[in-house]
């Protein structure tokens, strides 16, 4: 994926915080983070990650998108299928 697609992909993200009104934290690295606090650290990722592209450190980007997906995963947001179509090119790739 290109910093464009990515930057789609974090696009559709921030909009489904945005419509169910999830706000965004930075939930400590020691503690069990609720489903909601897990959301809600994964929501305030997103402004973070915007930075990383800007600086070219997709390797971290990527890894963060897959911490995102498998939490969006695991609380029911959206199926593999959806993961899966998420991630493919729809623009002229780098």
């Amino acid at each position: 994926m290109n910093a464009t697609k990515v930057r789609e992909v974090l696009s559709t993200y921030r909009r489904r915080f945005e419509v169910q009104n999830i706000g965004k934290i930075d939930f400590s690295h020691s503690e069990r983070p609720s489903p909601a606090e897990m959301l809600a650290h994964c929501h305030g990722m997103l402004d973070q990650m915007e930075i990383l592209i800007t600086e070219g450190r997709m390797e971290k980007v990527m890894r963060w998108l897959g911490f995102l997906q498998g939490v969006f995963w695991s609380n029911g947001w959206y199926c593999l299928e959806d993961l899966k179509n998420h991630n493919r090119p729809t623009t002229t790739e780098d």
